[in-house]
């Protein structure tokens, strides 16, 4: 069902962890993009996992661990090596495996850093689904993700770590480029037709609506989740978000 894997490109060390029932036979693939903290073994990507491939014989998911995060060798998260390691992944997908269509599944933090990626190199993919969106991430991590002792230590020069079960390390650089990376800034009208968000309308860590904002003002499908929160813990709510998102890739087939 899944096996582990690693893109060893331009000095890095990308883990990954690949769904696939024949990754030879393969034909598509849907590349799994975690939230702040999140790492390769992520139970909501296992669960989109099993059941998109129980629907698609010949699809391939990928997930892997951004820089920093699960058993990442980098040791501080710096958003440039964010973009490297999409743009390997993505490339590894295209060379390696030979796939050309490509789909992006992503949330929280990974759609903010999926729109990053959109808005320096164009879009790669065939259609994009974004849960949970973190739009204005720097706001997210110093509002609701960080305590007020984390992020006053960060402002005098130290960094700390932070995060839910698994804890980053959080730097004033990355503080910096995230506050000058807000993707607000750009417009995603020509990417709109291809991308769905969908977010619980109780979510307490990334607002529902600054996000509903982002999608009308870029002509965005724009699903909510009545009471999901921002995990969407709520198996049922879990369902729905991956039963639109498998709906809004596929709907062709």
């Amino acid at each position: 069902m899944y096996k582990y894997y690693e893109i060893n490109k331009q000095g890095h060390n990308i883990r990954c962890k690949i769904y696939g029932n024949d990754l030879r036979n393969a034909d598509k693939a849907v590349i799994f993009c975690t939230g702040f903290a999140g790492h390769k073994d992520n139970g909501a990507a296992n669960g989109f996992a099993q059941k998109a491939l129980s629907k698609h014989k010949n699809m391939m998911v990928l997930v892997f661990n951004w820089p920093a995060h699960g058993d990442d060798v980098h040791k501080k998260l710096v958003l440039e090596d964010c973009m490297t390691y999409l743009d390997l992944v993505i490339r590894e997908v295209r060379e390696q495996f030979g796939i050309p269509d490509i789909y992006c599944y992503a949330t929280s933090f990974g759609g903010y850093l999926v729109l990053k990626y959109i808005a320096d190199h164009g879009d790669p993919f065939r259609k994009i689904v974004l849960r949970c969106l973190a739009v204005d991430m720097y706001s997210v991590l110093t509002k609701a993700i960080m305590k007020n002792d984390e992020y006053d230590l960060i402002l005098k020069g130290k960094d700390v770590q932070v995060g839910f079960d698994r804890k980053i390390i959080v730097t004033e650089e990355l503080l910096e480029a995230l506050k000058e990376n807000d993707i607000r800034r750009y417009d995603y009208l020509e990417y709109a037709e291809n991308i769905l968000i969908i977010h619980g309308t109780q979510d307490e860590i990334a607002s529902f609506k600054v996000s509903e904002e982002f999608a009308d003002s870029n002509l965005i499908e724009f699903i909510p989740v009545d009471g999901a929160d921002h995990r969407f813990r709520n198996p049922a709510h879990m369902a729905e978000a991956n039963k639109q998102t498998l709906q809004f890739m596929f709907r062709q087939e």
